[in-house]
């Protein structure tokens, strides 16, 4: 009998161990880290280490994120990626994989390599002077390397095939490129052709990055891109009134029927790949039709300056007119939406897509 107490210690050692340490391991943790590729939408902060002139690393950016601290993420607070991390178990925010505040050690759990103004086109890249997403997968390969130094192989391996792999760009191909009036696309595409280029240099990518181990993806679809203030700003100056641009919607709509199409395909193709059209069209839009059901106020026009055109060094301290409560706003800038819109769109994705992940 003495004996059989004296091994109860032990056995709530082993018990505890089993709870602690290897349940969690089985049943929890599927997403070790979120891997963002992409824009302005997803971009961190990378853009404030290079030359361009697509920054918002001042006031009033970030005045509603951690300490109150613009970091070049395009938002008064939070960006999706940030609010997706939480979701997961992870920090509430992920790094830009060119600060220097950061290292391999806080990557381990998360890294961003968009820049805000990129696109799937080299041209779209090419008019600001940002990091096209080749680039960005450079990037990628240079971190794979430093996380295997860090952790191993083993370890390393099992963060690069279990992360969430975030990608969201594309509006930046269409309304700063084909349709800008300085645009030569227009002059050698139908828009039903650019579409079709672009869905090509998708697949590519896609492939790209599964081949360097990525298998659980969430690609992001176009926005009601006729709907952001800059765009409706532009055809209440040429008198077609302040309303949503169609044609621009119809666009997005035809796009995003294209890319969850390119989705299933690639899901069919590539062994082991698990991949989500995580689509923001609809639930942005419900938000711009009918604020009032979510708590917004005003859609039309944005929170910072006039709401109309500020965007960037646009959207600055110096501007008088920038709302005290951007929450009552869907959007923060003249092109990106606030902290609050961005949250309702990612818990949105996390119910009807994103959960399978959990």
């Amino acid at each position: 009998m003495e004996a059989c107490y004296n091994n109860i210690p032990w056995v709530i050692i082993i018990v505890f161990i089993l709870v602690i340490i290897i349940i969690p391991c089985a049943v929890g943790g599927k997403v070790p880290a979120i891997i963002v590729f992409g824009d302005s939408t997803v971009d961190s902060g990378n853009n404030n280490q290079i030359l361009t002139i697509v920054k918002s690393n001042f006031e009033p950016y970030g005045r509603d994120f951690y300490d109150k601290k613009p970091t070049g993420r395009f938002s008064n607070g939070r960006i999706p990626t940030d609010l997706m991390s939480e979701a997961f178990g992870l920090r509430p925010f992920v790094p830009a994989y060119l600060d220097p505040m950061y290292n391999i050690s806080d990557f381990a759990l998360g890294v961003c390599f968009a820049s805000a103004g990129s696109g799937w086109d080299t041209t779209t890249n090419q008019l600001a002077n940002v990091m096209p997403l080749w680039k960005q997968v450079e990037n990628f390969k240079e971190y794979q390397k430093k996380l295997e130094t860090y952790v191993g192989a083993n370890k390393s391996n099992y963060i690069i095939q279990e992360a969430l792999y975030v990608v969201s760009t594309g509006t930046n191909d269409f309304l700063n490129n084909y349709y800008s009036p300085t645009s030569t696309r227009a002059l050698h595409y139908t828009i039903e052709q650019f579409q079709g280029f672009l869905i090509g240099l998708i697949e590519n990518f896609i492939k790209q990055i599964y081949q360097l181990g990525a298998r659980k993806i969430s690609f992001t679809g176009l926005p009601p891109m006729g709907c952001v203030p800059m765009e409706r700003a532009v055809d209440l100056i040429q008198g077609r009134g302040d309303t949503c641009i169609e044609k621009y919607n119809d666009v997005a709509l035809h796009f995003n029927d294209m890319l969850s199409g390119l989705v299933h395909k690639l899901n069919g193709e590539l062994p082991g790949l698990r991949m989500v059209f995580a689509n923001p069209y609809d639930a942005l839009l419900q938000m711009i039709k009918d604020p009032s059901s979510f708590g917004f106020e005003v859609t039309g026009i944005a929170c910072c300056g006039t709401g109309l055109f500020e965007a960037s060094y646009l959207c600055n301290k110096l501007q008088p007119l920038t709302c005290p409560d951007a929450d009552k706003f869907v959007f923060w800038d003249s092109f990106h939406p606030t902290q609050k819109t961005n949250q309702i769109l990612v818990n949105s994705m996390m119910k009807n897509v994103l959960n399978q992940f959990l």
